[in-house]
């Protein structure tokens, strides 16, 4: 990442106002939903009051409930909906809950979310094909699926139509450099076929199709290795209206992790600090290279008893590691019982600083072309 750019204020503010709807992002930034507990309300409420949207993760947000372990269901909607009520009382601007469709508890994690009135349901890791089954007729909430193909949006565009007569109302494009889970099997995490550049024309096509159809404006945000305000520039002049950005905003004051979660992207200082490894749920997981990464790609096993049934795709009788546990682990500040999830990128968070400067440090990135 740069160093801090001393302000101008002249560049400030220079990214285009893009719509979702009705909804008005000042800053066309989705801060990427990070779980387990890394971007909360705190996190959230700090990049909405700054204009871009505040994304607090749906993946086990009640992990800190006392029946956590003995009422899964029930302690995790609880804590859902008082993530969202915290972060309402912190901001006015638009916050958004990151839900992933490989979750158990999909279908209550959705109805929470809308029953708080969030402004954006943001899914993925997996085909969100059900989504707006969720969403009843009078609700406001916009709902945003993740592909990482055009092939994929077409699959759930279609869906939606037939099913329920609705289409997107803004799309995220990830490529597999993203931090966490790639929607890619191993061998095809690196293949060019998958990259942004390649995708993001394809999608854009495929869109404009339907949008002069019906008529409706379908913002395409990009995601994955898309680091610094320049980056962001790049999609823009491509056609994207913008960028969702995860990891770093970990190294932000605000983030919800430990200060031990956060140096270990401080530590981070080379490509080959982030490595990518076989998720329990049989998907690419893209991690810090900690001790306990390196027992696992060593072959050392660390078997737990499944206390969260969590995923689908997980097999808890043959895994090599619990992720629930490894991810709450981590971001409390056991590092050596942990992973530490991170985009390509993330060794070039250099830095701690707050919300309201590294938004104003990528805006300017953004006017002057400044890369990392």
């Amino acid at each position: 990442m740069v160093k801090t750019i001393p302000v101008i204020q002249d560049v400030i503010n220079s990214m285009k106002k893009i719509n979702i709807g009705e909804l008005v992002l000042n800053i066309p930034i989705i801060q990427g939903g990070m779980g387990i507990g890394v971007s909360m309300s705190g996190l959230a409420a700090a990049v909405a009051n700054e204009g871009g949207v505040g994304t607090i993760s749906g993946v086990a947000p009640g992990f800190r409930e006392p029946d956590f372990l003995t009422n899964f269901r029930e302690a995790n909607m609880r804590g859902l909906a008082k993530e969202i009520q915290k972060a309402r009382e912190l901001t006015k601007g638009i916050l958004a809950v990151n839900i992933m469709v490989a979750l158990t508890n999909f279908a209550d994690m959705v109805q929470t979310a809308i029953k708080e009135k969030i402004d954006v349901i943001i899914s993925g890791a997996g085909l969100a094909l059900n989504l707006p089954e969720y969403r009843p007729a009078d609700s406001k909430t916009k709902l945003v699926p993740i592909v990482s193909t055009d092939r994929a949006l077409n699959i759930i565009i279609r869906k939606w139509l037939k099913a329920y007569n609705c289409l997107p109302d803004a799309v995220v494009l990830e490529s597999p450099y993203s931090g966490g889970h790639q929607g890619v099997k191993m061998d095809e995490v690196g293949k060019d076929e998958f990259n942004l550049d390649q995708q993001l024309p394809k999608v854009l096509a495929l869109l404009e199709g339907y949008e002069k159809q019906y008529d409706k404006k379908i913002p395409v945000f990009v995601a994955g290795g898309v680091q610094t305000g320049a980056d962001i520039r790049k999609y823009v002049e491509m056609g994207a209206a913008g960028a969702q950005i995860g990891t770093r905003f970990i190294t932000t004051d605000e983030c919800d992790a430990s200060l031990e979660f956060k140096n270990q992207y401080l530590a981070a200082q080379k490509p080959e600090d982030i490595v990518v490894i076989p998720s329990p749920v049989g998907l690419p997981l893209r991690v810090i290279k900690t001790k306990f990464v390196e027992d696992i790609m060593n072959g050392v096993q660390k078997p737990i008893g499944c206390y969260y049934k969590c995923l689908h795709t997980c097999d808890y009788h043959n895994v090599s590691f619990c992720i629930a546990s490894a991810l709450i682990n981590a971001q409390s500040g056991k590092i050596d019982e942990g992973v530490c999830c991170s985009g390509v990128n993330g060794y070039l968070n250099n830095e701690i600083l707050s919300v309201h400067d590294l938004m104003n440090q990528m805006q300017q990135e953004y006017q002057l072309g400044i890369n990392a």
